[in-house]
């Protein structure tokens, strides 16, 4: 189809060998002021008046250096220094975490784009911003701009709880994908009073920006890419919408309807996920009960998660945690074993329901879980020791030395193994042996049930002083615990 030789506008059908478009004539001949109309689009940024064209772009930048200087004195860290925030300090100043976004801290959404994680990170953003922002503010005008951005900023945060609903995530950059997306929108659907070169130009420029960091953060593992993508969305459908609905700076209403319905948009996002993901402000607030030590209120939410999505594993699991401060060893077992269904190579939960069955005196129980273990894991350590406490309970006792000493050669400092070693060593009447354990698990550290042992076994051997001794040191140990 042929082209206009001015504007680069496709020509209608049937315009053989016309080479100016009917926009363009008309155009012409208004600025000659021959009467007539002409179809204003999107002024080109360099027809805009430059001297508050900028004004929204300089203020984003200057409140997102105010905050991160802020950060950085309140952390007593150096700029260069601002990577060792950790993240409760970056909790606390508002970062977008899914589980306290969703239980009830929307503000999150928005308090997360002006953080930023360090000098590196908040310098290539406000970089981008400097660039997109100036030619965005020029294309759109100010007040525009800045509605655009911001709803660009909490789409890209609404990404980030739809994606990774537990990773805390700080930065601008949904919000600056998202100012892209709007250009290219713009710049692919809007009609400039401009040559097609350069908006082409600036359109490929953009795209390659979009593109290349896309790819980049896919690649690198802390790059938050479900925020870029959330704003670009979002950006392409207001981009969209204000070049074919409300491209003049003077439709104010139009635009107005424009940026309701990326507000409306948002909102319906964020109500299905609300939703969608109860479970996890239930899950929010019972371990915020759990840790307030309000057990049976954090119980109950968590009940409530896991009824709202029974297959998801972390909630079982910090369940079988809250059963067990709460003495329920019933109750934990069925939630770790429920853990265990949904996530079969969870090795903490196989060990810690191993140590309930061994609580509950059913030692046969535990060593099958630990037997399981050792299947997923024939190094595992706690597998090992875990499985030698059940021998020992039912008084197999070179079967449970045995597993003893395959932990000390997976992990020679491991707790109380040679303590344990002693035990069994003991039982099988094997002086020495239980000896020479009891004085190496004393190098170690000091323990009054190691000294009591030590006391009865130097009694079996007739060393009267030294169990003497050994009785008053696991005395002194005691009164000092």
């Amino acid at each position: 189809m042929a082209q206009c030789e001015q504007c680069g506008r496709r020509m209608p059908g049937l315009t053989f060998g016309k080479r100016i478009c009917p926009w363009c004539k008309q155009h012409e001949a208004a600025q000659r002021g021959e009467g007539g109309e002409y179809q204003r689009v999107e002024t080109a940024p360099w027809q805009r008046q430059q001297s508050n064209s900028m004004i929204v772009t300089q203020l984003l930048i200057g409140a997102n250096a105010i905050v991160f200087l802020k950060m950085t004195l309140a952390a007593g860290l150096t700029l260069f220094g601002s990577a060792a925030w950790n993240s409760l300090d970056v909790m606390r100043l508002g970062a977008n975490i899914g589980v306290y976004t969703l239980g009830g801290e929307w503000w999150r959404l928005l308090t997360n784009t002006f953080i930023h994680g360090g000098l590196l990170h908040i310098a290539f953003n406000m970089w981008c911003l400097w660039s997109l922002g100036r030619l965005a503010e020029s294309v759109y005008g100010s007040w525009t701009f800045a509605a655009v951005y911001l709803l660009c900023g909490l789409s890209g945060s609404m990404g980030t709880v739809i994606w990774n609903p537990f990773v805390s995530s700080v930065g601008a950059s949904g919000a600056i994908f998202g100012i892209a997306g709007a250009l290219i929108s713009s710049f692919y659907l809007g009609e400039f009073s401009l040559p097609r070169a350069a908006v082409s130009g600036m359109l490929r420029s953009v795209v390659a920006f979009v593109g290349y960091n896309l790819v980049f953060g896919a690649m690198i593992a802390h790059v938050d890419n479900a925020a870029h993508v959330g704003g670009l969305v979002m950006g392409l459908i207001l981009g969209a919408l204000i070049a074919k609905l409300a491209p003049a700076h003077d439709a104010v209403l139009r635009r107005l309807g424009v940026l309701l319905v990326g507000a409306l948009l948002l909102t319906g996002v964020g109500f299905g996920l609300a939703r969608s993901k109860a479970y996890l402000i239930h899950g929010q607030r019972g371990v915020a009960s759990l840790k307030a030590g309000n057990l049976d209120k954090g119980i109950q939410e968590l009940q409530m998660a896991a009824k709202q999505r029974p297959g998801f594993a972390d909630t079982h699991e910090i369940l079988a945690d809250a059963y067990l401060a709460k003495g329920d060893f019933d109750n934990a077992a069925a939630e770790m074993k429920r853990t265990l269904a949904l996530d079969p190579k969870n090795q903490d939960v196989y060990y810690r329901l191993g140590l309930v069955y061994l609580q509950q005196k059913q030692p046969a129980k535990a060593e099958d879980v630990f037997s399981q273990l050792l299947k997923i894991n024939p190094n595992s350590a706690d597998g090992h020791a875990g499985l030698a406490s059940a021998y020992s309970d039912e008084r197999r006792y070179e079967e449970a030395l045995a597993e003893y000493k395959r932990v000390v050669e997976i992990d020679s400092l491991y707790r109380d193994v040679y303590y344990n070693i002693g035990v069994v060593e003991a039982h099988l009447n094997n002086a020495d042996e239980a000896l020479a354990a009891l004085l190496k698990q004393k190098q170690t550290w000091d323990n009054p049930d190691n000294e009591r042992l030590l006391a009865a076994v130097y009694n079996a051997k007739g060393m009267k002083p030294e169990a003497d001794a050994a009785r008053a040191k696991a005395e002194e140990l005691t009164g000092k615990n």
